[in-house]
């Protein structure tokens, strides 16, 4: 959307949004294992889990950062 000189302000927010949820839905689910004692499930999921999440939401930052920086160089 930026290439194409739209407004992509909408999608930047969808998607933080998306990625806040996300993060927020994998902490309940967590969440819940934990009350229910499933240490089973903790112990295979939430190893390979956390590094997904963190790599997807760090890549999601970096996408919708992008067109912000990449304004501010061609104002300059």
């Amino acid at each position: 959307m930026y290439t194409t000189g739209k407004d992509y302000k909408l999608a930047m927010t969808t998607g933080l949004s998306f990625t806040a949820l996300t993060l927020c839905a994998e902490h309940s689910l967590v969440s819940n294992w934990v009350k229910v004692e499933g240490w089973a499930a903790l112990l295979d999921v939430v190893p390979t889990m956390e590094k997904a999440l963190w790599f997807l939401t760090i890549v999601s930052l970096l996408l919708n950062i992008a067109p912000i920086l990449l304004e501010l160089k061609n104002k300059r």
